[in-house]
């Protein structure tokens, strides 16, 4: 009799998981010497809710919205299939091959580098329309770039206006670094 521990099983392939990421960078005093950026990114998965975000320091505004995509796809630990939402039409568009990149250029290789390694779908959703999760980011980037550093409970109050489901937290927290 064989032992099962020497049996081989065919492996299967599952389908990519299907996240959604909403995002959105702030860059206070965009163009002036004494600007404050960040980006924050809220990834959506079987109805749970996480958020990340970083502080960019002196960073334009089309910088913190390419930083805040590649946040998103970067907190993201295995390949997955992603719509992301931004009211970046410049990220966007870009993205999608409709706009050449004229400037920018490292920051849009490291949303390359973010994006490779997944199926992103690129949306555009109108800024500032009371969408309750894009208000979340653009709130939590202003903080962010307000308080000058990433704060936990930004980050944690941005979650809680988008709401938690208490199905499967184990499930997202083993998509999220």
């Amino acid at each position: 009799m064989r032992s099962s521990k020497n049996v081989k099983r065919p492996r299967t392939i599952e389908p990519p998981k299907e996240v959604t990421i909403f995002c959105d960078g702030s860059s206070l005093g965009n163009g002036r010497a004494e600007t404050r950026a960040a980006a924050v990114a809220l990834l959506g998965f079987r109805g749970i809710w996480r958020s990340v975000g970083t502080y960019l320091g002196n960073a334009t505004n089309q910088q913190a919205e390419i930083t805040a995509a590649a946040v998103g796809l970067e907190a993201l630990r295995e390949p997955c299939h992603v719509h992301l939402f931004t009211d970046s039409r410049y990220v966007v568009e870009t993205m999608s091959g409709r706009f050449r990149r004229k400037a920018n250029h490292d920051w849009w290789q490291r949303l390359d580098k973010a994006a490779s390694r997944h199926q992103v779908e690129w949306e555009w959703t109108r800024g500032h329309a009371g969408h309750l999760i894009q208000e979340a980011v653009d709130r939590a980037a202003r903080r962010i770039a307000t308080l000058g550093r990433v704060d936990e409970d930004v980050l944690r109050d941005a979650e809680e206006k988008v709401g938690t489901v208490e199905s499967s937290a184990t499930d997202a927290a083993s998509l999220l670094k």
